[in-house]
């Protein structure tokens, strides 16, 4: 083996990629951060290195996101740790955004769930997280927010194992918590970190260790509280599971930290554990076969495409997982998909706006390259000449319906153009009616607040002013044999609608459920999906 591949052996060992995940105002936004704090990549939480505005996010950069205080896209980032290479893909939380979530955990190796302390499980967090479990994503969990009021810690894991369906095993455990939060207890170090509140975003909050053993440590918690956690030791070595690596790694376990992100307490402790107990970059299933991420040829898929990130720069950026060997700047690389060779240019790495060109970058890493409008989601890439293609990545029906049309007809190719990049970053989905071209446009979302992104990214980007009509349709099916049926001739029911997709596909779309058979009792030989593919 050449040295060259020794050291790309050693680059992808140091490889950790997670996506974070929780309810919206779990505390995920300024977890990041502080992930992001002790890497070096920001000062001081809330602000890019060198930036003097620090309002907002440093993963947060569309104005809809900083009036909304929401991710709506997801980011990632990148910083080094103690010896490890870390990928943060930062997910929205909000559940409307949840296809850009479920795109970006496909890229992800492990996940980490961040838990409200004083809420417990949220109904978006269900949802996430059944995503990691369809995949066996091991999932890390953060129970958030212990320096104010919350709910008692064996009622949170219990929630946990009851709602989720996955076992827990406290790594380690709360003494108190608000006005009392006095620390935690690591269960495996044996040792007490004391909480002490520190305002503003400082590195770390003054914090003193105590071996467990101690003889001060109950003058320094109090004696109740020093009571309290000996029974809670004995309760948690006989009751609770035991951390088995081989469960956590199907997803089957997950190991439960508690802290504070907001005053910084135990979030250095929890990276700690976790880049132990996470692995480099795993294997990745294609159509044949699997990948192994040491192979020298390199490989990757599209997992997002984001339009004008850059209001100066009118560009389209594909994001992609690599997923084997090493990226150079400029390297020419098989489009299986388009079936050609291509040189993926511009490659950066993103931190909020500020974007870094990289050189170089491995599997395990997320890059940017530019794309001219040939990437779709799920694309593969590849070096070597067998072309292999990855695991398609499914996509979600939509459920809301609007018909748009721009107010000003003259403004007819911006409207077009704008219309398309948004549907090819796949938050939305574009329809026609059936019989007619393109002067109305039907959209298709999954959450609502995708339109208000929809209408505002118009105007923002491409200076249209758009009409948005709400249509009452909840249910669409694709017509899987168009060419055994004529749809023009089906026979529909009153709330029926036929409609096409860009690629001519036929589609029906309906106001009720119970419509859908009535239409397939009516029409033998017409089948029906409820999935399409990208």
């Amino acid at each position: 083996m050449s040295q060259t591949d020794d050291q790309m052996i050693e680059q992808i060992k140091k490889r950790r990629t997670f996506a974070i995940i929780s309810h919206p105002d779990a505390g995920k936004t300024t977890l990041t951060e502080k992930f992001l704090l002790y890497g070096g990549a920001i000062n001081l939480a809330g602000t890019v290195k060198g930036r003097k505005a620090a309002k907002h996010a440093v993963s947060d950069w569309m104005d809809i996101e900083k009036e909304r205080g929401i991710s709506v896209t997801s980011s990632a980032m990148q910083f080094n740790y103690d010896g490890f290479c870390i990928n943060i893909l930062d997910t929205p939380g909000h559940q409307d955004f949840s296809e850009d979530t479920y795109r970006t955990l496909m890229a992800a190796d492990s996940a980490v769930m961040v838990i409200d302390g004083s809420k417990g499980v949220e109904a978006q967090t269900i949802k996430l997280f059944k995503v990691c479990v369809m995949r066996h994503i091991p999932i890390f969990t953060f129970i958030n927010k212990f320096d104010r009021e919350a709910r008692d810690p064996y009622e949170l894991m219990d929630e946990i194992e009851d709602v989720l369906g996955i076992r827990t095993c406290p790594v380690n455990w709360p003494i108190g918590c608000g006005k009392n939060f006095k620390g935690v207890y690591d269960r495996f170090t044996k040792k007490i970190s004391t909480f002490t509140a520190a305002m503003g975003g400082a590195k770390e909050v003054a914090t003193q260790e105590f071996d467990a053993a101690d003889a001060d440590v109950e003058s320094v918690i109090g004696s109740i509280y020093h009571q309290q956690l000996l029974d809670d030791i004995e309760l948690l070595d006989g009751a609770s599971d035991e951390l088995d690596m081989d469960r956590v790694q199907r997803g089957d376990l997950s190991p439960v930290f508690f802290g504070s992100a907001l005053t910084n307490f135990g979030v250095e402790t929890f990276l700690e554990h976790f880049l132990k107990m996470t692995t480099p970059p795993l294997p990745r299933k294609t159509l044949t076969g699997q990948i192994d991420p040491f192979r020298s040829d390199f490989s990757a898929f599209v997992f997002k495409i984001q339009a004008n990130m850059n209001k100066a720069h009118r560009d389209r950026i594909a994001f992609m997982r690599i997923c084997s060997g090493k990226f150079e700047a400029g390297m020419e690389v098989n489009h299986v998909q388009g079936g050609k060779k291509i040189r993926l240019t511009q490659p950066q790495q993103l931190m909020a706006q500020d974007r870094k060109i990289v050189e170089e970058a491995y599997a395990g890493d997320i890059i940017g390259v530019f794309d001219p409008g040939i990437f779709s989601i799920g694309d593969t890439l590849c070096t070597s000449s067998e072309k292999f293609e990855f695991e398609g990545i499914p996509t979600f029906a939509p459920e809301h319906f609007a018909r748009v049309r721009q107010v000003d007809t003259m403004k007819r190719k911006q409207f077009i153009k704008g219309v398309n990049q948004i549907a090819q970053e796949g938050a939305i989905r574009i329809f026609q009616e059936f019989n007619t071209g393109m002067e109305e446009i039907i959209v298709g979302v999954v959450g609502v607040l995708q339109f208000e992104v929809l209408t505002y990214r118009l105007q923002s980007e491409y200076n249209v002013e758009v009409i948005l009509e709400k249509l009452p349709y909840e249910h669409i099916r694709w017509v899987e044999n168009p060419q055994e049926v004529d749809v023009a001739r089906l026979m529909g029911t009153s709330d029926m609608k036929r409609i096409k997709d860009l690629k001519d596909n036929p589609l029906l779309l309906f106001i009720n459920s119970w419509s859908v058979g009535m239409v397939l009792d009516r029409n033998p030989g017409l089948k029906l999906s409820e999935f399409g593919t990208n």
